[in-house]
């Protein structure tokens, strides 16, 4: 299933490919994937029709390993990495900051380039930043001037509240990358508001904001779909990642919802509930109306 990236006329698969668990160790969290593991997950992605992949040069291995396993099927995905990203291997993590620089976001599009084995980014995201410091700094016109060149196609941003109002209203973005999903629908007049001005939304956190099976676990969720009484809803042998899934994509304002999973059977599932389709609209309304109810109390 495919739609259109708003205006960068870019046609994406509604689940895109976050490879942030790619990362390998000695950088951050608990998931370590070996060479064998990412190589095996990254063509199964692939295989399964996905066609947009998310990345960064702060994600460890991730850009290598993208280039080293699947560059020579280059013309099957778009690349989708990000800037402004300072990073420091020490002995046992990686070290993250983001830097408003142009000699920054110049090193970073170079690395990605060479790590990513290829001539063009699909898709250049500011890693953060706001609307003052990257207008003053002149690094949009930066990315302008790469647009130009050749070496990437299209510009956006991936950020989150409270900076995105201020982003969208410059209408310098391409795409924006927020987080969002039934249990944490905070983004939600901010996705439509985009989108309404042309943008493309993809989504991160469209699972791993919460539920009891998500494989990045954030208590405060869980106490959400517990609360609201989310079960209720779930289908025979539904999986709570399901009907979370499936509710994201019921949003048809978020093009696409990338998804970070390194198990190839829970990439499966996801792809199964895309071929499942959207919700009913009556049982959104109600998931909705119990969120909402959460919230207010």
């Amino acid at each position: 299933m495919f739609t259109t990236l708003g205006k960068t006329g870019l046609k994406v698969s509604r689940l895109g490919y976050g490879s942030m668990g790619l990362r390998g160790p000695r950088t951050w969290g608990v998931r370590v994937v070996s060479d064998p593991d990412a190589e095996r997950i990254l063509n199964a992605v692939l295989d399964a029709g996905i066609n947009l992949i998310d990345t960064s040069p702060d994600y460890g291995l991730s850009e290598e390993r993208i280039g080293k396993y699947i560059g020579h099927r280059r013309d099957e995905y778009f690349l989708a990495t990000k800037c402004g990203c300072v990073y420091t291997q020490r002995e046992d993590h990686l070290e993250l900051d983001h830097v408003w620089d142009e000699k920054v976001i110049r090193g970073n599009l170079e690395t990605s380039l060479r790590r990513l084995q290829t001539d063009h980014i699909d898709l250049l995201q500011f890693h953060g930043g706001d609307a003052e410091t990257l207008t003053r700094g002149g690094l949009i016109e930066l990315l302008g001037d790469f647009r130009r060149s050749g070496l990437v196609r299209h510009i956006g941003i991936s950020t989150s509240l409270p900076k995105v109002a201020d982003l969208i209203e410059l209408d310098a973005f391409e795409t924006f990358q927020l987080p969002y999903s039934v249990l944490a629908p905070g983004h939600e007049p901010w996705i439509e508001r985009a989108a309404a001005k042309g943008a493309g939304i993809i989504i991160r956190g469209g699972i791993a904001q919460g539920g009891p099976e998500a494989e990045i676990q954030r208590p405060q969720l869980n106490d959400v779909w517990q609360a609201a009484g989310l079960a209720d809803f779930l289908a025979p042998s539904q999986s709570p990642a399901d009907l979370i899934l499936r509710c994201t994509l019921s949003n048809l304002a978020c093009h696409t919802v990338i998804v970070g999973t390194c198990n190839p059977q829970h990439l499966a599932e996801n792809v199964a509930a895309l071929r499942a389709g959207p919700l009913p609209l009556t049982i959104v309304k109600q998931i909705n109306a119990r969120i909402a109810r959460v919230a207010d109390n």
